[in-house]
């Protein structure tokens, strides 16, 4: 009650870094409360915990985004209202990433193994797959969907797009079905995407800060900063249209539920929110198109 109560959609469009922070203030309670006192499933219940924080502020967001399509009269106005709520819903999900990131690199190893359990099994379950196909270990590459496997098809770089696209066009699918069907459900697929992103960037962190460990002062600091920056660049330079779009994806299906809810089946402002909804899948689907590219040929020509 009193998380839920912090901040609503139309003061989170008025100040969107607000709900960044807000974000991690979720994720740090989640993370929390599950090592206190659900210690042997932390690594679930903290993500569980963190949707069930979260949840009324995205649910009342998709409520609120279904009402005005029935008040805007054009696509436009409608897409400019979509994107208010959009970039504090992204902004949220990025400190959900942050919370978790922080968590892992300077909780002890213990703590972390408990804590990022699942994450971690996922993360190395994925590179066991890479492995068998390819003969080489990944550490965190292509986690935003948590499937996005490299086959022997995409050994050129036009194969490996069309695997990634392929992947994530089916997590934007699960994004606008879990919408739909549980009104703001898309924010557990983000929430679990969130924990696994962290889990690796983390270890990207905790693997490369070895080398700043024999130096002293600040040079130390500088070192440490520098290679956390470049744990989130490298997986945020793709990522953050990749959630974007997830995003984008989960209010088509939240409105469309929220329309199916008040049973405006066969009238005007039923089609004209079906409408509405298409043209955010379409979106969606154009913003995974440039995230892959991304992906593809910005991402490795950096890390």
């Amino acid at each position: 009650m009193v998380l839920e109560l912090l901040i609503g959609p139309k003061k989170a469009e008025r100040k969107p870094w607000d709900v960044f922070f807000l974000g991690m203030l979720y994720a740090s309670v989640a993370m929390f409360l599950s090592v206190v006192i659900f210690k042997e499933q932390a690594s679930i219940i903290m993500v569980l915990l963190t949707v069930i924080a979260s949840l009324p502020l995205v649910h009342r967001t998709f409520s609120r985004e279904e009402r005005m399509d029935d008040k805007l009269e054009t696509e436009k106005g409608r897409l400019k209202q979509h994107w208010r709520a959009l970039k504090f819903l992204t902004l949220m999900f990025l400190g959900f990433v942050v919370a978790f990131s922080l968590w892992y690199v300077f909780l002890p190893d213990e703590m972390v193994q408990t804590s990022f359990n699942s994450q971690i099994q996922t993360i190395q379950s994925i590179n066991a797959r890479v492995a068998a196909v390819t003969g080489k270990v990944i550490t965190g590459e292509n986690i935003i969907s948590s499937q996005n496997v490299i086959s022997s098809a995409a050994a050129s770089p036009a194969g490996l797009f069309f695997q990634i696209l392929t992947n994530n066009v089916k997590v934007l699918l699960f994004s606008i079905f879990f919408a739909f069907f549980y009104g703001a459900g898309a924010i557990f697929i983000l929430t679990w995407n969130a924990s696994v992103i962290s889990a690796a960037i983390g270890n990207f962190v905790r693997n490369n800060i070895g080398e700043y460990a024999a130096q002293a002062g600040w040079v130390q600091v500088g070192g440490y900063f520098h290679t956390f920056s470049l744990g989130f660049l490298r997986y945020f330079i793709h990522g953050i249209p990749e959630i974007l779009a997830y995003f984008v994806g989960g209010m088509a299906g939240g409105i469309i539920s929220f329309a199916v809810i008040k049973h405006d089946f066969g009238t005007e402002n039923f089609k004209k929110i079906i409408l509405d909804a298409v043209d955010l899948i379409m979106l969606a689907f154009v913003i995974l198109v440039v995230a892959g590219l991304l992906e593809v040929y910005i991402t490795p020509a950096f890390f």
